[in-house]
Parts: C-alpha cells; sequence; structure tokens
C-alpha cells in the first residue's frame, strides 16, 4: 500500500506559532481539546506536541482523514488522537470528554447556516467555564478589516463557499458563549476567544 503524502499549508505552517501562544494561556488547565476541522493536520501535531498537558483530538470530513493520519503517523504522539469522521449538520456531534474546543479558518468556508449549527453545538456542548478559540477572518459590525479580506470574501461567494461571518452573527447564534476577548492575528486574522457561560 502506498504511503499518502502528507498535506502541507503554508497558512498553516505560517500562524501555528501566533495562534499557539493564544492557545498556550486560555487552553492552560484544559485537558481535552476537539479540533473540529483539522484540515492538513499540521496544527494538531504542532499544537498536541508544545501542549502536552492536553489531549488533542482531530476531526474533520473523511476525505481529509488520509492526510490527518499521515501526519499522526509521521509525528506520532502520545496525547495526538486519530481523526473523527465529523461534518457540521450532517454528523453527530463527537462523544468526547471535551473541555475545550478550537477551529481555525472554517466559518467562512461553511455555509451560513453551517457556521449557526456550529456555534449552537459548540454552546451545547462545552461545560459551563470552559473555552472556544476560534481562528479565522471575520467581519466586525459589518466591516471589512482590509481590502485583501473584502476581495477574499467575494472570490469565496463566487466560488459557492460562505464568505466571512459577522462576529454580531456569531454572539447572536450562540447566546450561552460569551466572547471574552478578540485578538488580532497576523494575516488580517483575529481569534475570537468564546467561554461557554455559567449554566
Amino acid at each position: 500500500m502506498t504511503p499518502v503524502e502528507k498535506p502541507f499549508s503554508q497558512a498553516c505552517e505560517n500562524n501555528k506559532r501566533p495562534i499557539l501562544a493564544v492557545l498556550s494561556s486560555v487552553f492552560e488547565n484544559t485537558r481535552h481539546i476537539l479540533e473540529i476541522g483539522s484540515g492538513t493536520g499540521q496544527h494538531a501535531v504542532f499544537f498536541a506536541d508544545n501542549l502536552p498537558h492536553a489531549n488533542w483530538y482531530t476531526s474533520d470530513q473523511q476525505h481529509y482523514h488520509a492526510g490527518i493520519n499521515a501526519w499522526l503517523l509521521d509525528e506520532p504522539k502520545n496525547n495526538l488522537h486519530a481523526p473523527i469522521e465529523f461534518k457540521v449538520g450532517e454528523h453527530k456531534f463527537p462523544e468526547l470528554p471535551i473541555d475545550g474546543i478550537f477551529t481555525a479558518n472554517t466559518a467562512h468556508i461553511m455555509q451560513k447556516e453551517e457556521v449557526k449549527i456550529l456555534m449552537q453545538l459548540v454552546s451545547s456542548h462545552l461545560p459551563s467555564g470552559a473555552f472556544f478559540c476560534q481562528y479565522g477572518p471575520f467581519t466586525q459590525q459589518g466591516k471589512f478589516n482590509s481590502q485583501s479580506n473584502y476581495d477574499f470574501h467575494h472570490s469565496l461567494l463566487e466560488r459557492g463557499f460562505g464568505g466571512y461571518r459577522d462576529i454580531d452573527e456569531l454572539i447572536a447564534w450562540a447566546p450561552m458563549l460569551a466572547l471574552q476577548e478578540i485578538v488580532t492575528m497576523p494575516a488580517n486574522n483575529l481569534m475570537l476567544v468564546w467561554r461557554k457561560k455559567d449554566n
């Protein structure tokens, strides 16, 4: 059987350290983190290696699993777990003992209704006081933070993707999540740090 070549994303390589700087603080006391949309698998191996106190669970649609597994096979770690099949709106939310959730560059690819479901799922499955870190490009009060983001949003729409979501939309869709912080990240991206409100 021919081994699968590891997929590679330059964007993941560029943003992994700035993202880690946020996750290291937010997930300091978190022990079981679900990554929604693990993509190439690059983030998973890097974050699992640098957050050794936490179990890192990968998940994505089935056709990404071979690439994720190629990374996991090449860089195995005791706290890094094989991908779970999960597409928002299609599969049940993974049954795991999670106390943290992370996703990167998913909301602008997904359709609007899928993002709404994602926010509701995260809100209902996170335990009280736990954190959800959501990385990517977003609009704020309907405004883009750069011309390149405006252009990218419209190119996404032309290709059939959902395009950028506004932070106010996300807040409305998940009333049990409190937006604790909006962290400015490289390449005109943001990290939204959400905390599940106490029941």
